[in-house]
Parts: C-alpha cells; sequence; structure tokens
C-alpha cells in the first residue's frame, strides 16, 4: 500500500502516474507476489473525480477495488467503505460507472490491535496524548476485559435459562467448544500456574 501524489481542483484531477508506476515498480522488488488490488482515498463520498481514478487502475487491474476512509469523521467515527464498480447506461450512448458497495470486514494480527487500542485511548485525553501502560496495568486490562466478556456470557446463559432470551443453537455450540479447549486441571494446579504467571509478569 502507497499513496500517490494528485491535484485536485472542482473541475479536473491530475494523478502523478508516472509516480504510481515507479512505486509499483520498486514494490514488486520488495514483494514480487503482491498486485495492485484497486486504490484508496479520503473522504466519505464518492466524487466525479473518483470515476477518471477509477477507470486508470482499471487498466492495473480487473475490476478494482475503490476504499474510502473518512478522515472528516462524519458521524464522529473515522467509517471505511469498498465498492467496485459496473458500467450502466445505454449502448452506443453514453455511459456511465455505477458503484457498488462491498461489506467490510477488519482483520488485524493481535499486535496491531495493541497498537490501536493505545491509539484510541487519546480520545479521552485532552491534550491527545497518553503514555505506554506499564506491564501490571495491561494485566489488569486484560483481566477487567475478561471479567465484563464472562459477565455478559453469564446474563445471556441466565436470560436464556429464565426464558427472556430464545436459545441460539449456534452461541451455545461457540460457548461448548469454548468451554472444551479449558484445560482440565485442579483449583490447587490452576492457583499455582497464575501465581506464577503473575509473578513473572511483575519482574
Amino acid at each position: 500500500c502507497f499513496s500517490v501524489p494528485h491535484n485536485e481542483s472542482e473541475d479536473e484531477v491530475a494523478v502523478d502516474m508516472e509516480f504510481a508506476k515507479n512505486m509499483y515498480e520498486l514494490h514488486k522488488k520488495v514483494s514480487p507476489s503482491e498486485i495492485i488490488l484497486g486504490w484508496y482515498a479520503t473522504g466519505h463520498d464518492i466524487t466525479e473525480h473518483s470515476v477518471l481514478i477509477h477507470e486508470y487502475y482499471s487498466r492495473e487491474a480487473h475490476n478494482p477495488i475503490h476504499l474510502t476512509v473518512d478522515t472528516s469523521l462524519q458521524n464522529s467515527r473515522m467509517s471505511i467503505k469498498a465498492y467496485v464498480s459496473a458500467p450502466m447506461g445505454v449502448p452506443g450512448k453514453t455511459m456511465g460507472v455505477m458503484f457498488t458497495p462491498l461489506t467490510v470486514k477488519y482483520v488485524y494480527y493481535d499486535t496491531e490491535r495493541i497498537g490501536v487500542d493505545l491509539i484510541m485511548k487519546t480520545c479521552f485525553s485532552p491534550n491527545r496524548v497518553i503514555g505506554l501502560s506499564s506491564d501490571l496495568q495491561q494485566v489488569g486490562s486484560a483481566s477487567a476485559r475478561i471479567q465484563d466478556t464472562l459477565t455478559m456470557v453469564l446474563q445471556y446463559a441466565e436470560d436464556v435459562l429464565s426464558g427472556k432470551v430464545a436459545a441460539d443453537n449456534t452461541v451455545g455450540r461457540f460457548l461448548m467448544d469454548l468451554i472444551n479447549q479449558v484445560p482440565k486441571i485442579s483449583a490447587e494446579d490452576f492457583e499455582t500456574m497464575l501465581n506464577s504467571n503473575i509473578n513473572v509478569s511483575l519482574l
């Protein structure tokens, strides 16, 4: 993923195609198996300029994906949307392009999640600055999240048993698989293991 310089005015858009080509050639030297899937732009909506840029990337990739990242934070959130294009119009007459939205799923590594969680904490800081958490604070935060999750699961189970909520077989199977993954150990062994890990974390 790399950015490409461009200039926009009310009537036209100019993209540095030579820069895009050179960057892609350099990228292929590092990751030869990766190909162009599409392009991204900041903003909360698709513009007339999007059609022109998308036309260029249609020559670089089959049915490219257009990703928009709303850095203006409309509705107080950074919305990320994806689209593919399809031609529309009357054959032999003026043709246009229609962008069809796609379902976006967020996938991340655990190490990436740690960084994002830390950045999100700056939302509650007046000067938008926050320090790194100590190991003990991280253990405390993780324990609090586990406790909150267990409280939600327990409340759901109690609501199902009392008839307040209809039972969901998918959720039931998921919880059963989760329980079966818990090692079968005695309370004494578990306490010893927990205390040992806590001591290691505090060192």
